[in-house]
């Protein structure tokens, strides 16, 4: 007869090997899913309701391709990306390619800072005696702080764990934003077919919403993942699976976010430029609790994209190095300090974050495409990847994900022309 408390144990044994199993995924959801991410969905739901369902549903697809590519050069190479470009491109185009990431990576973690202060300025209002809210450089100072302090007493598990509460939280508040003011179904299947909406900013609206999701420095921050797991080719189908989970929900949290703006806004003809707006448009339809809620999702957004943002730079270096990633040497710790404290430029010295992470999406047309014909390159060396050659099949995946990253560097160009009109 089995003892139910041996029962329970095994059960929970499972479940914490589950959830340890896929990690890398939920780390991946939440470096996708920032403050940039929610403007963007926020702005097509509510300028175009779920007309762009459709470019959100190929985006996380081709991402997953790129993640299952990346994840698989690590695993049979035995190397992180970086250093394998190095090997076998060269040293110049190793700085390059860092020199772009760290380019949106550095833009990203001054705008997402500056946005979240921001929100929780404009939630705080009513906690201030004149109805002001918290200033923003006290909110960046603990938000700062608080990363801070995770990444200085954390390990590589401690992270994962921390980013999986932060995601949690952060899927949680949109979900429940979005089943308060859910548009209809039909409005949904529609978005599903791939049409592109007239509108003076559609281009622009349509390639950030691709870039914050089928992002470079998310596909590169997987490399990193997958050599801190250890995964070797036996672990090809938990590393699959991983990253089918963490696709799935990306695509559900960032359409709920699509919804609760095209269920609320897009039937009054209420636009969304920056996510605090949708914040101060969702009160008076929906009223506090459900407005507080979706607060409460972007600063979670925001922390969660931060945390990953500060570690990106110091891993390259490694990377470039092929040096271990000890997150502990003072070298490093002082890195991440210095790319932390960025986050402080908007707050003290004010100024438009929103048109600094535009500036951070305009290298992103160059450096995606290029990204992934390297990716295939590197995958199809004998010399890298020995008798594990790229199967068919996901060499045709590849070449469809490069088809349609030059289609979206197109319209990204498009759009940023017709921006600066």
């Amino acid at each position: 007869m089995n003892n139910p408390s041996d029962t329970r144990s095994s059960f929970r044994d499972k479940l914490l090997k589950f959830g340890a199993s896929i990690g890398p995924g939920i780390f991946i959801i939440g470096y996708i899913i920032g403050t940039g991410s929610v403007t963007t969905m926020a702005s097509a739901g509510a300028k175009y309701g779920m007309s762009m369902t459709w470019a959100l549903a190929l985006s996380c697809f081709f991402t997953y391709i790129l993640i299952v590519s990346i994840s698989r050069l690590t695993i049979v190479s035995g190397n992180t990306l970086i250093y394998t470009i190095k090997k076998k491109f060269g040293r110049v185009m190793a700085i390059f390619i860092i020199f772009g990431l760290m380019l949106t990576v550095i833009s990203s973690v001054i705008g997402v800072t500056a946005i979240a202060s921001d929100i929780f300025r404009e939630w705080s209002r009513f906690l201030t005696p004149e109805h002001n809210g918290i200033h923003p450089i006290i909110s960046a100072f603990f938000m700062i702080g608080i990363l801070y302090y995770l990444f200085w007493f954390g390990r590589h598990g401690f992270f994962l764990r921390a980013m999986s509460v932060v995601v949690a939280i952060m899927g949680i508040c949109f979900i429940a934003s979005m089943v308060a003011v859910v548009p209809s179904a039909t409005d949904i299947i529609k978005g599903l077919i791939p049409i592109v909406p007239e509108g003076s900013d559609t281009h622009l609206i349509l390639a950030g919403l691709v870039g914050t999701t089928m992002a470079s420095v998310v596909v590169v921050s997987r490399t990193y993942l997958i050599a801190e797991q250890g995964w070797t080719i036996n672990d090809f189908k938990t590393e699959n699976r991983d990253a089918i989970i963490s696709l799935i929900l990306t695509f559900l949290v960032s359409a709920s976010i699509m919804a609760a703006a095209a269920g609320t806004m897009y039937p009054r003809g209420i636009t969304v430029d920056k996510a605090i707006d949708m914040v101060k448009t969702l009160e008076p339809i929906t009223g506090r609790f459900t407005s507080s809620i979706f607060s409460f999702g972007i600063i979670a957004a925001a922390l969660s994209s931060l945390f990953p943002g500060y570690l990106l730079g110091p891993w390259l270096i490694c990377d470039y190095l092929n040096i271990p990633r000890k997150m502990s040497r003072k070298s490093i710790r002082i890195a991440v300090l210095f790319i932390a404290l960025l986050g402080f430029i908007v707050p003290v010295f004010k100024g438009n974050p929103v048109v600094i992470m535009i500036a951070s999406q305009a290298v992103s047309p160059v450096i995606m495409p290029l990204l992934i014909l390297l990716l295939y390159i590197l995958l199809n060396s004998k010399n890298i990847v020995g008798d594990y050659k790229n199967p068919v099949i996901l060499n045709i995946g590849l070449g469809l994900t490069f088809i349609f990253s030059l289609f979206m560097a197109h319209t990204a160009l498009v759009g940023f022309f017709k921006f600066l009109q």
